[in-house]
C-alpha cells in the first residue's frame, strides 16, 4: 500500500505533505485537534490513536524533539520512511536515519551521518563529516561547518553557524542567529554571537540589597529574564 500516515497536521506537517506527495499516493493525517478535519487537501481522520488501526508507512511531523521521540518509540514496529524534496542537495554517502525529514534547498556534504527522526530544515547545510545524532532539528538557514557533531534531541535555531571541529552535548538550544565557536560540554540555551549560555533569575547572581541606586529603577520582573554569562 503507497500511503503514507502523518502524525501533526501542524504547520510542519503540511511541509511533510509537501515533500512526501512526490511519494505517496495517498496521504492521510491524523491530530488530536477534534476541529481538524483536513489538512493542506488531504484528510485529518482523528486522534493519533487511531494508528493500529491503519495500514502505511508512518511520518512523526511533530517539531518538538522530546515528543518527536517518544511519539518514534511509541510506534517503533512501524516502517518510518526518510523524506527528501528533490532540491535538496545530497551527496552519495551521506547516511540519513529512519523517520528524518530533508527539507527544500538543504545541501548535505561527503561524509555525513544524520540520525534517526531529524529535522533538516528549508536552505540549512551540513557540511562535510558532520555527525548529527538522533531527534536533532536543525532548522531554517542553520549553518554547519565541516566536522561538526551535534548530540541527541539538540535544537538549532534559524540561522544559526556553527564553526567547524565543534561538539555540542545533547539536549541542547542553540539559539536563533548565534555563532557557536566553540565546543559545547553542558546542555543548556546558547544564544548571541559568540555564543553563550543563558541563565535565569538575576537575583542569584546580585542580590536586591546589593543594586546600585539606578539598578533599583528597573521593574522587578526583569529578575526572572535571561542573562548570559
Amino acid at each position: 500500500m503507497n500511503r503514507l500516515i502523518i502524525i501533526g497536521a501542524s504547520g510542519h506537517g503540511k511541509v511533510v505533505a509537501d515533500i512526501a506527495r512526490y511519494f505517496y499516493k495517498d496521504i492521510v493525517f491524523l491530530d488530536n485537534n477534534p476541529d481538524l478535519s483536513s489538512c493542506i487537501g488531504y484528510p485529518v481522520l482523528g486522534p493519533d490513536t487511531m494508528i493500529d488501526h491503519l495500514d502505511g508507512d508512518v511520518f512523526v511531523a511533530i517539531g518538538n524533539n522530546d515528543i518527536r521521540k517518544n511519539m518514534m518509540e511509541r510506534e517503533a514496529g512501524r516502517k518510518f520512511p526518510v523524506l527528501i524534496h528533490p532540491s535538496a542537495v545530497l551527496v552519495d554517502d551521506v547516511e540519513i536515519g529512519s523517520g528524518t525529514v530533508i527539507m527544500a534547498g538543504a545541501v548535505i556534504n561527503p561524509g555525513a551521518r544524520i540520525g534517526k527522526g531529524c529535522i533538516v530544515n528549508t536552505s540549512s547545510s551540513i557540511d562535510h563529516d558532520c555527525v548529527i545524532e538522533d531527534f536533532v532539528h536543525v532548522s531554517v538557514g542553520a549553518h554547519l561547518s565541516g566536522t561538526v557533531k551535534v548530540g541527541k534531541g539538540t535544537w538549532i535555531g534559524a540561522g544559526v553557524t556553527v564553526s567547524n571541529n565543534v561538539d555540542i552535548c545533547p539536549n541542547t538550544i542553540i539559539g536563533t542567529g548565534a555563532v557557536v565557536i566553540h565546543s559545547i560540554e553542558e546542555a543548556g540555551t546558547y544564544v548571541g554571537v559568540p555564543a553563550k549560555k543563558m541563565l535565569k533569575n538575576l537575583k542569584n547572581i546580585k542580590q536586591k540589597d546589593e543594586w546600585t541606586e539606578s539598578e533599583s529603577l528597573v521593574d522587578e520582573s526583569l529578575c526572572n529574564e535571561y542573562v548570559c554569562r
